[in-house]
């Protein structure tokens, strides 16, 4: 048997990880690195950057290619079916390295907060004694990266993905947003002069892009800055939180 260990490593700036992180990145036997394309070859470089700068000797590495999510059959089901194929592309490629006992894959953010890690490594046969390393996540990194406070004193916020906002509308009983997983800028779906927004792409990285303001003066600003960062650099990662007015 062997040990998992699901590191949170932040948005992609090798600073954000922990000393945790970082000693367990050394301590790893085998590194599992996922490949999601020509067009996101960055996301496995970044992971290998962070490797190299946090070790003398790297730990061995191991890539596996993300399958293609399905959605014909709905979105729940699709995601069900495309996290059993890829704890199989995780079983298949630690199971060709049965000398490893200290696994180790390197989350964006914090394995716990809209990732999906956990909920694969359940999936595994046997299920591995797993271990979880905290990470910055995005949401910290955006409000750290505007200055702001995400709550007002004493209110509630909710933290939802773009596809709620898009089929559920604004979440009633709280005057603050996060919004995760949004390739649509659902924010659009909105009666935008009702709404203040900070938005970022990158957040804590060099490559970091901001934007706040009134979000019906700002939003086709957000939609040309994060188009063209997405056609710059081949992939996308951003993150908005936005008020009520």
């Amino acid at each position: 048997m062997y040990e998992l260990n699901l590191i949170g490593i932040g948005t992609g700036n090798p600073d954000h990880v922990t000393f945790q992180g970082a000693q367990a990145i050394r301590e790893a036997d085998l590194i599992l690195i996922p490949r999601k394309g020509e067009n996101k070859a960055d996301l496995a470089g970044l992971r290998e950057q962070i490797i190299a700068q946090v070790t003398e000797t790297p730990p061995e590495t191991a890539y596996f290619d993300i399958p293609k999510r399905r959605a014909e059959d709905g979105y729940l089901r699709g995601v069900d079916e495309w996290h059993d194929a890829i704890a199989l592309r995780w079983q298949d490629t630690i199971a060709s390295h049965p000398q490893a006992k200290q696994v180790a894959l390197l989350i964006w953010g914090d394995p716990s907060l809209y990732d999906s890690s956990l909920r694969i490594a359940s999936r595994l046969t046997p299920y591995p004694t797993t271990r979880v390393i905290p990470g910055i996540t995005a949401l910290q990194a955006l409000t750290a990266a505007h200055a702001i406070p995400i709550n007002d004193i004493g209110a509630p916020y909710v933290v939802t993905t773009g596809r709620r906002i898009r089929d559920d509308g604004w979440p009633e009983g709280t005057g603050k947003v996060a919004v995760m997983l949004d390739g649509e800028c659902s924010f659009q779906s909105l009666e935008m002069s009702n709404f203040y927004i900070w938005w970022g792409a990158y957040v804590g990285m060099k490559e970091q892009v901001l934007v706040s303001g009134p979000l019906d003066k700002v939003a086709a600003k957000i939609l040309e800055t994060r188009a063209k960062a997405r056609a710059d650099h081949g992939w996308i990662m951003d993150i908005y939180l936005l008020q009520k007015l």
